[in-house]
């Protein structure tokens, strides 16, 4: 089974993941972002816009997805923002048209709490501005460009099932994920204090400074 979390910039996508991947044994992660900054750093910095738009990102996030799906016996899980229908059906389609059992959820939330999230997320960068370092603060300017049509089209009956997570934790939000998709997690028992500091080094992981 393939568990695609998709969602707007800064709705969780990643930490419902890792949370996901925590709880269910035998998971594996398997981030479609490594492929595209991978064939970003081949092209001169002039000539990078949306890895999206590149047709090998498309077919190598297929290629790589089919093959864990087949050979694979655990659950692969992708936290992976796609909004262009075209796009959708290249990937998370032509995976369910092989016979794949993909399970597709948009995280959405109100404009006003993506906002505040981003804030957030923007504040933990604000160190690696003042190093010299401001790619991670002109990703936060790009996911507000982004919040608009990601909303839009993510309500979309292509992209169901849409999940609402403004008064939803990241441990609630995985729970459904896996509840809806029959799936049991194994209990979580640790604190609320190393809960945050678990999902702060999970975002720690996921700066990106190219």
């Amino acid at each position: 089974m393939l568990l695609w979390i998709n969602g707007h910039f800064g709705g969780g996508k990643t930490q419902t993941a890792h949370e996901l991947h925590r709880r269910l044994p035998g998971s594996v992660i398997c981030d479609p972002e490594d492929v595209g900054f991978g064939l970003q750093r081949m092209m001169p910095p002039q000539l990078r816009g949306d890895f999206q738009d590149l047709a090998a990102w498309r077919e190598g996030v297929y290629e790589v997805l089919d093959l864990a799906l087949s050979k694979y016996d655990g659950t692969v899980i992708v936290p992976m923002t796609v909004v262009e229908p075209v796009y959708f059906r290249e990937t998370v389609g032509r995976l369910r048209e092989r016979g794949h059992d993909v399970r597709h959820f948009a995280l959405l939330a109100e404009r006003e709490t993506v906002l505040r999230r981003l804030r957030e997320r923007g504040l933990g960068h604000a160190l690696q501005l003042v190093a010299g370092k401001d790619a991670p603060l002109r990703r936060e300017s790009f996911a507000v460009s982004k919040i608009d049509v990601c909303l839009e089209r993510l309500r979309g009956e292509e992209f169901g099932e849409q999940l609402w997570t403004d008064h939803l934790s990241v441990r609630e939000v995985a729970e459904h994920i896996a509840r809806v998709s029959g799936l049991s997690l194994i209990p979580d028992t640790g604190s609320q204090l190393r809960g945050r500091l678990r999902r702060a080094w999970v975002s720690a992981r996921h700066i990106r400074l190219d």
